[in-house]
């Protein structure tokens, strides 16, 4: 009974840590299902997107971990391109080939969005989900730079072998084996996976800082896994490497004593292993200050969201005593006049915000059994309802923006305001939405509308691009005269409405004008220009190129 006790437990217990840990595989099955069959009419329906993804991959670790790089699209594009005319075959017109690679692409980074693996908690008795991405991206100096996650790299290297306690340690016994064996070039390639393994760790660090700014609890238990694991192997990882430099240094002997029956290509691969070996241990020093570092800074953030949890009381004894030596009743009134005036309005404490996400009322607690017949299938979420609004106004207040240029070729944002009040009034800046757009906008100093219309690098690119076509569609099937325009009971319920003018907004939305367009956005740092009740924005020049 006792041993059905703890199996029974530890399927329990264990059940969340293992999904978690499975997570990584999931967008790579996911990947492997991805057949061509619906591109082009399954032309290319003999790629294996499994084989693509490991080499894509490997092409990211050998660029961001090997040589210390980020990765623009176009690299990315030449070695996909090498890759599908070499092992499938694929020859192709130049246009073709780009629109397949850039399939390709964007199915690896499932179109910028994390990849979502849904799994039961049984300790907490509801569905959880887990999200893992394979590459992400950044903007630096105006460019997207594309690179491999800490996630990717562990399912990369988790694919070769079982991982254990501490893989760096596997790793470094791996290499005293090749050593001693005299398998130098195969040394060469653990010693890279060890600073691979090495830089996933340091890129670890700085995902749980970023936890840490917005979670502080889960931040804190990623915290303290990652010590643990870290803190295993730092004091075996130093006996391993001054093992391991020391059968170097004896090699490079024993190869300088008879390197004239074994050539000097024996002599080229230990000076290599031993350069490696050298990069491993200043890795090793990096990844020591990045923990010390990441000790500091999550020992504040911890200290500081304790403290902002503390709730202001006020200490009546104190005072009173206080009053008494400074001999000042007076004060009484003070203290007492509030106690005596009417409850008028009711308010609550900013601390209490802390406790909305978490607090259930009775009736909330209790465990509801859905029906099968209860539920909507149509059912979306509220985020989901606001990034389409947002994403409609997104496209409308672009689609002005190109309409104008077209027409002015330059104009600054305190003109384009004003296009704006005609067309919508000034409600307009009453709008969360517009401060949003241009605060998107702002993200870069150029616009090529038909580069965009192919590959969108950033958010507002995309939901610009999606809402316009969608609004595109549905006035292709429905007729222009019928689309139906926005009244005030229409927006009444959303928080932030639709950007609409019912008499002066035209419907003939479309990128079909202006396709060739492109902009540049040049920032006036001298001039503010008003917008709204005492707001400010910085001046922006939009000029046609």
């Amino acid at each position: 009974m006792a041993k059905q006790y703890v199996m029974i437990n530890d399927i329990i217990e264990e059940h969340n840590a293992r999904m978690y840990n499975l997570r990584k595989y999931y967008p790579f099955f996911v990947l492997s299902e991805t057949a061509f069959t619906q591109y082009r009419d399954g032309r290319y329906n003999s790629l294996d997107m499994g084989y693509i993804t490991m080499a894509v991959l490997r092409f990211f670790i050998e660029e961001n971990n090997f040589n210390e790089r980020d990765i623009t699209y176009p690299q990315c594009e030449a070695f996909i391109k090498e890759l599908l005319i070499r092992d499938f075959d694929i020859e192709i017109e130049d246009e073709d080939m780009a629109d397949l690679i850039l399939y390709i692409f964007d199915k690896i980074r499932n179109d910028g969005k994390a990849f979502e693996f849904t799994f039961y908690d049984p300790g907490k008795k509801q569905k959880k989900t887990g999200r893992v991405r394979l590459i992400d991206s950044r903007i630096t100096d105006g460019k997207v730079l594309y690179y491999i996650t800490a996630d990717g790299i562990e399912f990369y290297l988790d694919t070769k072998e079982i991982k254990d306690e501490s893989k760096i340690n596997v790793e470094q016994v791996l290499l005293e084996k090749m050593i001693t064996g005299e398998n130098f070039k195969g040394g060469i390639e653990v010693v890279k996976r060890i600073n691979s393994e090495v830089n996933r760790l340091v890129r670890e660090k700085d995902d749980i800082v970023d936890l840490l700014s917005y979670d502080v609890f889960a931040g804190a238990e990623a915290y303290e896994k990652y010590m643990k694991t870290v803190g295993k192997w730092f004091s075996e990882e130093q006996k391993l490497f001054a093992k391991n430099k020391a059968l170097v240094d004896k090699a490079v002997a024993k190869a300088n004593f008879d390197h004239l029956t074994k050539g000097s290509t024996l002599l080229d691969e230990i000076s290599q292993l031993e350069l490696e070996l050298k990069k491993t241990i200043l890795k090793h020093g990096n990844l020591i200050n990045s923990t010390m570092e990441l000790q500091n800074i999550s020992d504040n953030i911890i200290q500081k969201a304790k403290l902002k949890r503390l709730r202001p009381v006020f200490d009546f004894e104190k005072e009173l005593q206080k009053m008494i030596r400074e001999d000042r009743p007076d004060k009484m009134g003070m203290i007492l006049a509030p106690l005596f005036a009417p409850a008028i309005t009711k308010s609550f404490s900013m601390t209490s915000i802390d406790n909305l996400l978490t607090l259930k009322s009775e009736d909330e607690a209790k465990m509801v059994t859905a029906k099968k017949e209860d539920v909507n299938a149509n059912f979306r979420y509220e985020d989901e309802i606001e990034e389409e609004r947002s994403g409609r106004n997104y496209g409308k207040l672009f689609f002005e923006l190109m309409d104008v240029l077209a027409r002015w070729k330059k104009l600054s944002l305190k003109e384009f305001n004003g296009f704006l009040e005609i067309r919508f009034g000034k409600e307009i800046y009453e709008n969360a939405d517009y401060y949003a757009f241009l605060t998107h906008l702002a993200q870069k100093k150029e616009y090529d509308i038909s580069r965009m219309l192919k590959k969108q690098d950033t958010m507002l690119e995309k939901l610009v691009v999606d809402s316009i076509r969608e609004y595109q569609k549905v006035r292709d099937s429905i007729g222009e005269q019928q689309i139906p325009q926005a009244t005030a009971d229409s927006i009444s319920t959303v928080s932030v409405p639709d950007i609409y003018s019912e008499d002066a907004y035209a419907p003939d939305i479309s990128f079909e004008p202006y396709k060739d367009m492109r902009f540049t956005l040049t920032f006036d740092s001298t001039e503010e220009i008003p917008v709204g009740a005492d707001m400010y924005v910085t001046n922006i020049i939009f000029e046609l190129q």
